[in-house]
């Protein structure tokens, strides 16, 4: 079977990018030759992210789906015309069999650019609650998967995120005393791992910080991830709080920790999961809740814990938290069924099913030519 030549579509954000970077690397493993082109613009994150995972990137323009009927929606249809007419000289050009889309500003484009031309087109879904590109795709394709059960999208196929093997192979136990040691903490004692994502979050950090003195009073060492643009000013005391602006390898850090208080963005949410790490979801309150859709089933199941933004005190911590942190039977339950929850395989089922999709497609053409 020749190389596969498959266009991937997961742009602007790192929550669109990373299973689709994650999703082309499984693709390369399954068939090291495959040609992999990924489309992206200069918007967002995608000519920072991409180029840094070894695949080639293709701008084209922008186009922000709007949610609602109003002036950005009038305007939308020129734009979506330039960036469908951008995506298809792409395609063109690079000989695509296949687009395989993740959402975001650069999907919409390259699923109307395939459909034009009669490409199969692969959707994947990682929220929840699905944006209008993949909605829009749904009604193309019936060749859609999602992170979890009971998305409303036509076709779909529940599979999980595509991760990176770093974090779906990765053995806690077997890395913590390592990790904790590259932190600056003690290999014993219950770790609280805090982050807001890349950025950081204020309201999180201000009610961790506040809460150093409890957490100290109740042994609890911390791992507080401020994102670059915050500062957190924790005195110096037994146990530690470490206070570190980034991380580049997050596989250290949930080897080193028990407890994550988090954002509950899908990504995170399937990396918690897949390493088996209970956790604190502080959803972001934006886009209707979308981010507390995402941590609902795994706080269901007693995986995790579930905080609104505006309760997220110092109090909170005290009286909720600590509790859970200094138990360790409910943190080895939780984390147990944290990992129940999980789907550390998404990458290469997607993957698989892609090149199936391939290879079916090449077969038609043969029996179309009488071949």
């Amino acid at each position: 079977m020749r190389a596969p030549r498959v266009v991937v579509a997961g742009g602007h954000s790192a929550g669109h990018i990373e299973p689709a970077m994650n999703f082309a690397d499984a693709l390369r493993r399954l068939e090291p030759a495959a040609e992999i082109t990924a489309l992206g613009t200069v918007r967002g994150l995608d000519t920072t992210l991409i180029p840094a995972r070894g695949h080639p990137l293709e701008l084209i323009p922008p186009v922000p789906l709007p949610r609602e009927l109003n002036r950005a929606l009038l305007r939308a249809p020129g734009r979506l015309r330039d960036s469908v007419r951008a995506a298809g000289a792409v395609l063109d050009r690079v000989r695509a069999e296949i687009v395989v889309g993740f959402g975001g500003y650069v999907a919409a484009p390259a699923y109307l650019a395939a459909y034009r031309r009669g490409l199969p087109i692969v959707v994947h879904e990682a929220n929840v609650r699905p944006g209008v590109a993949n909605r829009l795709a749904a009604r193309l394709t019936t060749h859609v998967f999602t992170a979890a059960p009971g998305v409303r999208l036509a076709h779909a196929t529940a599979i999980g995120i595509p991760l990176r093997p770093a974090i779906t192979g990765l053995d806690r136990p077997a890395l913590r005393d390592a990790a904790r040691q590259r932190f600056g903490l003690r290999p014993d004692g219950p770790v609280l791992l805090v982050t807001g994502g890349s950025q950081g979050a204020r309201t999180i950090n201000a009610a961790v910080s506040g809460a150093a003195p409890a957490l100290r009073a109740a042994g609890v060492q911390v791992l507080h991830i401020t994102g670059p643009r915050h500062v957190v000013e924790v005195s110096d005391g037994d146990p530690p709080y470490v206070v570190v602006p980034y991380v580049d390898e997050m596989r250290y850090a949930y080897a080193a920790a028990d407890f994550v208080i988090c954002r509950s963005g899908a990504m995170t949410c399937a990396e918690l999961a897949a390493v088996g790490l209970p956790a604190g979801y502080v959803p972001l309150p934006l886009r209707g809740g979308e981010q507390r859709s995402n941590a609902e089933p795994v706080v269901a199941a007693d995986g995790a814990l579930l905080v609104d933004d505006t309760d997220l005190a110092p109090a909170w911590i005290e009286t909720t938290l600590i509790p859970v942190l200094t138990d360790p039977g409910r943190i080895a339950a939780m984390s147990a069924r944290a990992s129940a929850a999980g789907a550390p395989d998404a990458d290469v089922v997607l993957a698989r099913h892609v090149v199936a999709a391939i290879a079916e497609r090449r077969s038609a053409g043969l029996r179309s030519r009488g071949g």
